[in-house]
This record gives C-alpha cells, structure tokens and sequence, in this order.
C-alpha cells in the first residue's frame, strides 16, 4: 500500500505540540544516562502491561511489576499470563538494544523480537505462519501464508523508502506488519515494539498504546483496513505526544509533571474546568491512571491560545 503526505491526516495543534517538544528534547542531548535508564525502566513495565493487556492478559499493572522486579507468582492468575509478561519485557530489552545499536527494521529483527515474545507459548516461535487464518471479529483476512515471505520483502523495502512524517512513517509500520499478520501469534505485540524501534531510530522516545485507549486502536486498525491510516497516525500521534511530556518532565522545570487541583492554583480556573480541557485535547496533559496532570508551561500556552 502506498501513501503519500498529504494522504494521512493529523490534527495540526498536536502535530505541533509534538515537534515542539521533539524540539526541546533535542536540545537537551545527550541526556543524563542514569535519567534515561530509569524512564526506560518505568516504560519497560508499563508497556509490557498495556501491550498484554490489550491481548488479554489479566495481570495488574502491580502485579506485573511485582512479576518482572520480584519475581513473584500471582495467585489465582493463569501461568500463560506470567510467561508473557516476562517474554515481553526481555522483547522490551532486545527492542531497546537493538536501537542503541542503531539497527535498521529487517525480517531477522523481527523474527527475533516475535521469538522472545512467544517463547514458550508458540511452538512456532519466531517463525512465519504455516498456514492460513482469520481475525476473531475482524472484517479482513490475513494474507494467505504462501504470500507472507513476499509481503515481508516488500514490508522492509518500503520501510527504507517511506518519506512521509515520522509519525505517519510509524503509523505505516505498525499497519502493515498487523495486516500482513505473518506469524500465528502475537503479531500486535510484535507489531508495537517494532513501531517503538522506529521512533527510537529517529529520536522520540518509546510510547505506550493503553488497554484503556483498546477501542480507539482498534478502530483506527480498522480503518485502515479500508485505505485510510489518518485515524491510526493520530493515534500514535497522542501517544507520542504523552511520551514526550513524561521525559522532558524529568528535565526541564517548566514541564514538570504536577495534577490538575495543583495547576488549578496557577490559573483562573477549576480543576474540573481543567480537566475538562484535557478531555478535549485543549489543554496539553497526560493521564496516569485515573489522574490528570499537565506542566506550568501548558498552562502558559492554554491561557495564551485564549487571548
């Protein structure tokens, strides 16, 4: 499938807000490594949850943590369930050194990270499908498997010729290795760390698609489905957006991180008011939980969009 720029569209303000962080981001580098390491930890449990829990998975995020950090067993929680948690989150760390090492997007790379996440669970681990299948309660096929290895030449070929916005780049990514669905299993999981491979490689940090955001992914999957990636870039596009505002929080005071009933004591209005404004994408804020935070600095910028 080929697009053009101006084939995908995505909300101007957010694109906006996003070049500009990427911007600020940009000009703290290189940034304090022992900073880095524990974001990468945060983001590390808490992509691996999300990107379970999408599946199915029925671990907590505590209780994932409490699996990756201490080792502990959960009570009552299938052994499937655990075994994934901790495929992902050593397919997290391939993921990563595989940036650090600047390797380019190829079909080793992501037999490799589908192996890590399916060890254990898929006989045919890190290989393509065999055989043909279907989607529960998907409109579209997959690809016949007798298809798959042409499809992936084509995948990586195009990847290396995209030259639309990183963010419509990644959108592109993610689509088509869902839509080519070349293994049995686990193809979102594999799908998510290979589109955070990508951002890494041109400077944004990892980001995490929310189990509570399930809806709306899968909705712009299908959308694209039917040729337009519009919806699924803006998708990303939010995702990227909390993920710069969560790293450049641990550097710059101005976006530091701080709930909405604090900001409120900065501004002439309520934290529901606030709140409201989030909700709506007026206000630049990020969801944690069921808890809304935001910085002095979008405060600064809302209040100005008003005058």
């Amino acid at each position: 499938m080929k697009y053009a720029d101006t084939d995908i569209n995505i909300d101007k303000l957010l694109l906006k807000r996003v070049e500009e962080k990427k911007k600020r981001l940009d000009g703290l580098r290189p940034l304090p490594k022992d900073t880095v390491k524990k974001l990468l930890e945060d983001i590390r449990i808490r992509h691996t949850y999300h990107s379970d829990a999408i599946e199915g998975n029925t671990l907590t995020l505590q209780e994932t943590k409490l699996v990756l950090e201490e080792g502990v067993t959960i009570g009552g929680k299938p052994l499937k369930d655990h075994i994934e948690v901790k495929n992902d989150a050593e397919a997290f760390d391939l993921m990563i050194e595989f940036a650090n090492a600047k390797k380019e997007i190829s079909q080793e790379i992501i037999q490799q990270i589908h192996e890590k996440v399916t060890k254990g669970i898929l006989e045919s681990s890190g290989i393509y499908r065999t055989e043909n299948v279907r989607i529960t309660g998907s409109k579209t096929t997959p690809p016949s498997f007798s298809k798959i290895i042409r499809l992936m030449q084509d995948y990586i070929s195009n990847i290396r010729k995209l030259k639309l916005h990183p963010i419509k780049n990644a959108a592109f990514i993610h689509y088509e290795l869902v839509f080519i669905h070349p293994f049995l299993d686990g193809n979102g999981r594999v799908a998510r760390l290979i589109t955070n491979l990508y951002l890494i490689s041109q400077g944004y940090p990892p980001i995490v698609l929310k189990k509570e955001d399930r809806g709306k992914y899968y909705r712009g999957l299908q959308r694209a489905d039917n040729g337009d990636l519009s919806p699924l870039a803006s998708f990303i596009s939010q995702a990227v957006n909390e993920a710069l505002i969560t790293y450049l929080s641990n550097f710059i005071e101005d976006d530091y991180l701080i709930t909405l009933k604090d900001i409120a004591k900065f501004a002439p209005y309520s934290q529901e008011y606030l709140s409201l404004r989030a909700r709506q994408g007026k206000l630049d804020a990020v969801k944690q939980g069921n808890v809304w935070y935001s910085s002095k600095r979008a405060l600064s910028e809302y209040m100005k969009s008003l005058r």
